[in-house]
């Protein structure tokens, strides 16, 4: 690993455990400070505050971010950009404030419009998944703290999932979809054996890049800031995530910062 890489990574691993930490204030309190996005969607003082955390760090790289809680550059000032950081400093609110513990903190640096870092980092457990596709190789480490040698203690992933019959499929807890339920029901058809696991946020790329599910099909509206870091942590393990419709990489830093349904595996 080069040194300006592990720099980089050391910075976002350090954002991701501190803004981690300070979801966990929140969690552990009765008043969550929930309001409502335009869109509807519910904002957290745990999102402000992991956001406020994690734009500290990252703007000392001097690399341009695009964050959810963040206002959004115009496209015009974006695509100007080479390489751009891409967080969801709290990527499951819905869990959150359901108190599941399946949320997590998102930090994925992006270059030429494609994911080469990723971290994601659970609060509730401590678990932390990074990875580096120049590398092609992704971690977990359990810590609660950043120390300088906490690259070299981690296990690496493989992404393989054992022998077995059975096709695990893993999908959203909040966004199960009659797209989702058909896609399982061709493999079904096609001979195989399905099981459907139900995980929120970001956990179903960190269960994929474990070997703990096979495939993950999406065919309701995510952000890019949803997926990046998971992108580049399944990339990096040799996974491929691919546009549902065209078989092509899902590409970010684009004019709409929304995604196309698609699928890990």
């Amino acid at each position: 690993m080069n040194h300006k890489n592990k720099a980089l990574l050391n910075i976002a691993i350090r954002a991701s455990i501190e803004a981690g930490n300070e979801i966990l204030k929140i969690y552990h309190q009765n008043d969550f400070g929930i309001q409502k996005k335009l869109d509807d969607s519910p904002i957290t003082l745990a999102d402000k505050n992991a956001n406020a955390v994690i734009n500290t760090y990252l703007q000392a790289t001097q690399i341009p971010i695009i964050s959810e809680e963040n206002k959004i550059m115009d496209y015009k000032t974006r695509k100007q950009w080479n390489c751009c950081w891409v967080v969801d400093p709290l990527d499951g609110t819905k869990e959150f404030i359901k108190r599941n513990g399946e949320f997590t903190v998102n930090i994925a640096l992006v270059e030429n419009n494609l994911p080469i870092m990723g971290v994601i980092y659970v609060p509730v457990s401590g678990d932390l998944y990074f990875g580096l596709t120049s590398e092609k190789k992704a971690y977990k480490i359990n810590t609660v703290t950043f120390s300088e040698d906490l690259l070299g203690k981690a296990e690496e992933l493989n992404g393989a999932v054992g022998a077995s019959t059975v096709k695990k499929v893993i999908g959203s807890r909040s966004h199960f979809t009659s797209a989702t339920k058909k896609y399982i029901e061709e493999i079904r058809q096609s001979g195989e054996e399905v099981v459907f696991v139900s995980v929120g946020s970001s956990l179903k790329f960190c269960f994929l890049a474990e070997g703990k599910a096979s495939i993950y099909p999406r065919f309701s509206p995510t952000m890019e800031w949803d997926t990046c870091a998971g992108d580049a942590i399944c990339s990096a393990v040799g996974l491929k995530v691919i546009d549902a419709e065209t078989k092509k990489r899902l590409v970010y830093n684009k004019k709409e910062l929304v995604n196309p349904s698609f699928i890990v595996n």
